[in-house]
């Protein structure tokens, strides 16, 4: 049989796979909340693997071990600063969002958690943060999609364009029939997928090499700076300070990631927050671990062929079709569209709320059946899906810059604002408004001036100062407010 249909049999079985687990989602999918939120009856080890596996895009199979790959371990401060993130994302805001979002008018999207946590009768906070999530959602999906082109371009030679649809179309009928729990079990199956190919590929390249020694004298004969977390010799100045504080603030951008917390608002209750985050943190240190050490063999391994890759960002890819069988390597080149389509369809979900939930809802005086929302929420997942696919058509970045972009918006954007909303009782809506507004805009800013150090850091900064200062200025006492704080402090505590 040729190679060539041993991989395209191995994506035909994955394809298929996803397709029936988003049929039987469909079939348990009743209303709106099903479609957006799963009923809130996410087992923990679900919500643990679809956070991870909406969390780790095609950038942690593709654009970090390419950043690895090119510029030696320094990079991996990416890597560490995400799995801090990660595990105090788990610890400090899992367990009081599940319990605030059902203590506050049972909440079901983020822009609806910040109106109703705020008791905001204007609806402002609403629309802002609706709008927030819409525009660099659009963004996130776009990296996707590119992920998605990039990969079929690499693995088959498939033209860009038609890698690109396959990967849209496949994801959007999946997550518009299946809503919220098709995205959450298919992110499971994808987890799983990933999490054994970050294992089996690095593996398989030490031994191609000629074992863990050899690869490592390799690595650091290429390069003396490869294998040292500051670069050694290889950046001057305060250049390696500014990659190593950037990698650790990627941490921050968890906060206000809305698919990633949404996972905590659909857990059965606030205690099983626990047992999640340990099955999530055991999860995403091994997929990233094995990420690096991909990027980092990868160096060894081409340097031996005598090849240099034109695109850093094919690094496993490239190492899984030489090294494993041509149906493995179908599989493990599966699980990077596993990584690519999780995400996706998480952000979808997200944006399809943020269009229906908090746009549409607010605006309509007559509240809609549950027919026409789940008919609309699944509108609007083709519509972001379509206007994303149009900015992907010739993408001006690559995938970890796109993916690095978005999420700092969001962290900026939300991280503070859910922060301080889950454990400071002064927060008001002028304080979350001028917070979420002056954390955006510094993203953009930020970015626009180019210089070395991450946007989200300083974007985080101001957005958590102007909350503060301005929520200060504003405060009133009030009794609701300072009620529903009291029940979710309780409400997590009677779970420990």
């Amino acid at each position: 049989m040729p190679d060539q249909i041993y991989l395209y049999l191995a994506l035909f079985i994955y394809f298929a796979g996803l397709l029936l687990i988003g049929y039987r989602a469909f079939k348990r999918t009743e209303d709106h909340e099903d479609y957006m939120l799963g009923g809130r009856d996410l087992p923990p080890w679900v919500a643990a693997l679809s956070a991870g596996a909406s969390d780790m895009s095609g950038w942690l199979i593709m654009g970090l071990p390419g950043a690895i790959y090119a510029t030696g371990l320094i990079e991996g401060w990416i890597a560490i600063g995400l799995l801090l993130g990660a595990y105090l994302n788990w610890r400090i805001v899992a367990p009081r969002l599940r319990a605030y979002t059902e203590v506050s008018n049972n909440s079901i999207t983020v822009p609806s958690y910040f109106e109703n946590r705020l008791k905001d009768k204007s609806h402002a906070l609403r629309i802002v943060s609706a709008v927030i999530v819409l525009v660099f959602f659009t963004i996130y999906v776009s990296s996707g999609m590119v992920a998605g082109g990039v990969f079929f371009e690499e693995s088959f030679g498939m033209d860009y364009m038609w890698g690109m649809l396959l990967v849209v179309a496949v994801t959007l009928i999946y997550t518009l029939f299946g809503g919220f729990l098709g995205a959450s079990f298919t992110d499971v199956a994808q987890g799983l997928m990933l999490v054994i190919a970050l294992m089996v590929v690095p593996i398989a390249a030490v031994l191609a090499v000629g074992g863990v020694g050899e690869t490592a004298t390799e690595v650091q004969e290429l390069q003396p700076g490869n294998l040292s977390l500051i670069g050694s010799g290889q950046f001057t100045g305060g250049a390696a300070a500014f990659i190593i504080i950037s990698g650790l603030s990627w941490g921050f951008g968890y906060f206000g990631q809305p698919h990633i917390v949404v996972r905590f608002m659909a857990l059965r209750n606030s205690g099983e927050a626990k047992s999640a985050r340990r099955i999530g943190i055991t999860w995403q240190f091994i997929s990233l671990g094995g990420a690096v050490l991909s990027g980092l063999i990868g160096i060894a391994f081409f340097a031996q062929r005598g090849e240099e890759l034109a695109n850093s960002e094919t690094v496993i890819l490239r190492m899984s079709t030489i090294l494993l069988h041509p149906f493995i390597a179908g599989l493990v080149l599966a699980a990077v569209l596993a990584a690519i389509m999780s995400t996706f369809s998480s952000q979808l979900i997200v944006c399809s709320s943020a269009l229906v939930e908090d746009l549409y809802r607010v605006m309509k005086k007559t509240p809609p059946s549950e027919r026409t929302l789940v008919l609309l929420g699944r509108s609007a997942v083709l519509v972001v899906a379509l206007i994303a696919m149009a900015m992907a058509i010739n993408p001006n970045d690559t995938i970890l810059g796109l993916v690095s972009f978005a999420w700092a918006g969001f962290g900026a954007s939300f991280g503070p604002v859910i922060l301080l909303s889950l454990y400071w009782r002064k927060l008001t809506v002028p304080g979350a408004l001028a917070g979420m507004i002056s954390g955006a805009v510094t993203v953009f800013v930020w970015s626009a001036l180019d210089t070395p150090l991450y946007e989200l850091l300083p974007a985080f900064v101001v957005h958590l100062v102007v909350a503060i200062a301005v929520s200060l200025a504003t405060y009133k006492p009030n009794a609701e407010i300072d009620t529903e704080f009291s029940a979710s402090k309780d409400m997590v505590a009677s779970f420990k």
